[in-house]
């Protein structure tokens, strides 16, 4: 459910309930009348803080792709803490949500999810079909088994930026391809897997 919709129930709701306040006489008994406007409280209620929760601490996120595989598979929901990079600072293997950099994807404005491989002052390079950081080859656990990271020339981070991977290397276009990414643009850390019930469960 988008924010929109949200507010556009919370809306009617609270039309319905200020109508049977004003005008008691639609509902005869008064039990009825009674259990009918604690039920439209408690789903007011619980609408109002359910949206400022999506607006201001959490945001759910779809997967449309195959980039983070094996971590995070197709059609998986996720949670993100909007808040996590607000009053604190990525780090290395963070699973983050961000705007692409503008010249990116040419208009092109879908949030994309990857994980933090590199942040500022740090020296990455991909060579041999591996991640070097700091001159230190990283075998990372969940890079998915069978794919290869390509070439990276060195290149050291810059401040206010972080470099982003997908898990899937060999299928995921990344700032291999569109640069290092900005902090501004961070939207915020992938926590929690929610669908499907099957796969539920935090993420690392």
């Amino acid at each position: 459910m988008s924010e929109t919709q949200l507010i556009a129930i919370i809306y009617i709701l609270a039309v319905i309930r200020l109508a049977l306040y004003l005008r008691p006489e639609w509902v005869a008994k008064l039990d009825l009348r009674r259990q009918i406007n604690e039920n439209i409280d408690s789903i007011v209620y619980a609408g109002v803080v359910a949206l400022l929760l999506i607006h201001f601490v959490v945001r759910s996120f779809y997967i449309p792709s195959g980039s983070m595989l094996d971590t995070l598979q197709l059609y998986d929901y996720i949670l993100v803490n909007k808040l996590s990079y607000v009053y604190g600072h990525p780090m290395r293997g963070d699973i983050a949500v961000f705007h692409p950099p503008e010249e990116t994807y040419a208009g092109d404005k879908t949030d994309l999810i990857k994980r933090v491989v590199a942040i500022e002052g740090d020296e990455i390079e991909v060579k041999d079909g591996a991640l070097y950081l700091n001159g230190m080859r990283q075998e990372d656990p969940y890079v998915r088994e069978g794919t290869t990271t390509g070439y990276f020339p060195r290149e050291r981070i810059k401040p206010g930026h972080v470099f982003m991977m997908g898990d899937n290397r060999q299928n995921s276009r990344d700032s291999r391809y569109f640069g290092q990414v900005p902090l501004q643009n961070l939207v915020g850390e992938a926590m929690f897997i929610f669908f499907p019930p099957r796969r539920a469960g935090p993420l690392h």
